[in-house]
């Protein structure tokens, strides 16, 4: 399928020409067999507008290795293996699982599969280090806030941050807690999957999550790309309770890092394959350097404001009201933002005497209280 002249000028073409029409169509893609010898299954993701996460099998001379095997469910489960069965395979075929990275999407049958295989779970150790239950253990040692904390000291309403953080603070701090597969094998960055007869080397691409992986299959000249690229989505960079670094910045990196790959069909996590990674990625930059204009004018128009004030003055893709439960996500998007332009000097942290919470004031007024930090 031909570009449109808007995507033609960015080099952008669509190469999952079915799964294309299939996400037009709101319906699921077919299984497929790529001329590289991969397979891509579809495995539904309930209630989420995002449908289904497009899984890979890589074939090898060991078995199969299986990436990102999808959302947790039966019906998912089911889904999975009908695919399995399509390319010729059941789940004893599979020896090893890799997650780009552990959000439940991604992550949630990898426990499932290696029960019924005996395959190992790769992953990068920072992404191991984000497992639910590790988190659960940081805080439970006093070294990481709780979802419903964090918000509050954002200034969100306290009727809010009940109803937003609560849930999540039951899941992951409940009595059982919400657990996750832990790996058999980390994967740094530049490593081979161990899977003989064909080079599959990991490439780090921090910043959706912080050791989020993308693919490379050398020989073939594929690049898995998780959610760290997709050909219409931008995905959420967010600064969540008990983040390092600055996840804005490192994605920005990593998009550079990845647009080298241009000459590489990109096998993207949701929606459809495509070829233009230079394209794709320097629209992402222009996209986060125009959200960095806009925050900077809204902070400018508040004098002072908490990340909340912020978030709620921003462009979002339906009006605020109506984010429900997603307005986290945009908090820990917008704060992600607030934390990059921190970094420049371009903003500042405040926390004024008896405020309740962080606030956010243009960089160059008078910052006898502010300080400057990654994650207040």
């Amino acid at each position: 399928m031909a570009a449109d002249p808007a995507e033609a000028a960015t080099g952008f073409t669509v190469l999952g020409t079915a799964q294309k029409a299939a996400w037009d169509a709101r319906t699921l893609p077919p299984v497929e067999r790529l001329p590289s010898g991969l397979w891509s299954i579809p495995v539904p993701i309930p209630d989420n507008p995002l449908r289904y996460t497009l899984c890979y099998v890589v074939p090898g001379d060991d078995g199969l290795v299986v990436v990102d095997p999808g959302w947790d469910s039966g019906d998912g489960w089911d889904t999975l293996v009908a695919g399995l069965a399509e390319a010729g395979a059941a789940p004893r075929d599979v020896v090893g699982i890799v997650a780009t990275h552990v959000h439940p999407d991604h992550h949630g049958l990898s426990g499932r599969l290696r029960e019924e295989s005996g395959a190992w779970i790769a992953m990068h150790p920072a992404e191991r280090d984000t497992l639910p239950q590790r988190l659960a253990a940081q805080h439970n040692a006093g070294t990481a806030s709780t979802m419903s904390a964090w918000l509050r000291q954002r200034g969100v309403p306290e009727q809010d941050a009940a109803a937003l953080g609560g849930p999540f603070d039951e899941e992951r701090l409940g009595p059982d807690g919400y657990v996750m597969a832990e790996p058999d094998v980390l994967l740094e960055d530049g490593d081979l999957v161990p899977l003989r007869g064909r080079t599959l080397r990991a490439v780090w691409t921090p910043g959706h999550t912080p050791g989020h992986l993308c693919l490379r299959d050398v020989d073939a000249g594929l690049l898995l790309t998780g959610d760290h690229v997709l050909p219409r989505i931008t995905p959420n960079i967010g600064l969540y309770p008990g983040a390092v670094g600055s996840p804005l910045g490192d994605f920005l990196r990593s998009l550079e890092r990845i647009g080298d790959y241009d000459d590489h069909d990109a096998l993207p996590a949701h929606e459809y394959r495509f070829r233009g990674l230079a394209g794709r990625t320097r629209m992402l930059r222009e996209h986060h350097e125009e959200r960095c204009r806009e925050l900077l004018a809204v902070v400018a128009d508040l004098g002072e404001a908490s990340p909340w004030q912020i978030a709620m003055n921003l462009r979002w893709s339906r009006p605020w009201a109506e984010i429900g439960h997603m307005r986290i996500g945009a908090l820990a998007e917008t704060e992600a933002h607030i934390d990059h332009l921190v970094r420049q000097g371009r903003l500042v942290w405040h926390d004024p005497e008896g405020a309740e919470g962080v606030r956010v004031r243009p960089a160059g007024r008078d910052t006898v209280s502010a300080t400057t930090r990654s994650s207040p």
